[in-house]
């Protein structure tokens, strides 16, 4: 897991090669002008899931893993909280791993939570369990999906 800013982007780039241009859209599109849902960026590669709600609060906030996507969760206005837990020391699927969604909920607690502020963002690796959206309140926010395979 890492937490930061989009002005770090330099130093962000050279850890994965979907990092430069995910953090590029971050830094220049016009939030006030897009619409809720999936936003194309580039192909299977790179995408954009727009999201406004309420936060569930840290017992209603369920860690999720992903295999295929990197995620990069970059919060509009407010700010999010997210749990974390690594993905290897969790024993207690809802059910098994969705391949073609890429996705898999668990029931375990999270091992520390953390603030993400607004204008910041955490990326969170298949590694990573997490648990998005543990904020009180209403949350925008944009996670932005960044291919393991960047070929």
């Amino acid at each position: 897991m890492i937490l930061d800013v989009v002005a770090n982007e330099e130093r962000l780039k050279h850890v994965h090669p979907g990092f430069g241009p995910a953090l590029e859209y971050l830094r220049r599109i016009d939030f006030d002008q897009l619409p809720d849902g999936r936003v194309e960026i580039d192909g299977t590669r790179l995408y954009a899931m727009v999201i406004r709600g309420e936060g569930k609060g840290q017992q209603g906030a369920k860690l999720e893993v992903h295999r295929r996507y990197i995620d990069v969760q970059y919060c509009v206005t407010g700010s999010d909280v997210i749990g974390w837990k690594p993905a290897a020391t969790c024993t207690d699927p809802e059910q098994p791993f969705d391949e073609q969604k890429d996705y898999q909920f668990f029931r375990d607690a999270a091992d520390s939570w953390v603030t993400i502020p607004q204008g910041g963002f955490g990326i969170f690796f298949p590694e990573d369990a997490h648990a998005p959206a543990a904020a009180e309140g209403p949350i925008r926010k944009v996670v932005v999906k960044v291919a393991v395979d960047w070929r």
